[in-house]
C-alpha cells in the first residue's frame, strides 16, 4: 500500500511539472560515463539512479547519499526511463 501512495504522489507531482523540464536534466556527453544518459552532467547514470530506486532505496535515501542530487532530478530519471519504455516495444519471454 505504502508504494501505491508513493507512486501517486510521484505522479501528480511530476504531472505538475513540464516533462521537458524534467527531461533537460537529463544529459548526454561522450566524456561523462562513456556517453550514458545521466543526471545535469554530474557523472550520475539515470541507470544507476534507478538500480537504486528497484533496490529498496528511496528518493529521500539517495539524497541523503547523494548531497547534490534534487527530487526533481530522480523525477527526471523517472520520466526518462518511461519516454525510452514508450518508444520501444519490450517482449519477455515467461518461464
Amino acid at each position: 500500500m505504502r508504494l501505491g501512495l508513493a507512486f501517486l504522489a510521484l505522479r501528480r507531482y511530476t504531472a505538475a511539472m513540464s516533462n521537458e523540464n524534467l527531461l533537460s536534466r537529463i544529459t548526454v556527453d561522450p566524456e561523462i560515463c562513456h556517453g550514458k544518459p545521466c543526471v545535469r552532467g554530474l557523472r550520475y547514470p539515470v541507470e544507476t539512479i534507478l538500480e537504486y530506486l528497484a533496490g529498496g532505496d528511496t528518493a529521500d535515501d539517495l539524497r541523503a547519499e547523494f548531497p547534490d542530487l534534487e527530487r526533481e532530478d530522480i523525477l527526471a530519471c523517472h520520466e526518462y526511463s518511461r519516454k525510452l519504455l514508450a518508444a520501444k516495444s519490450v517482449h519477455l519471454t515467461l518461464a
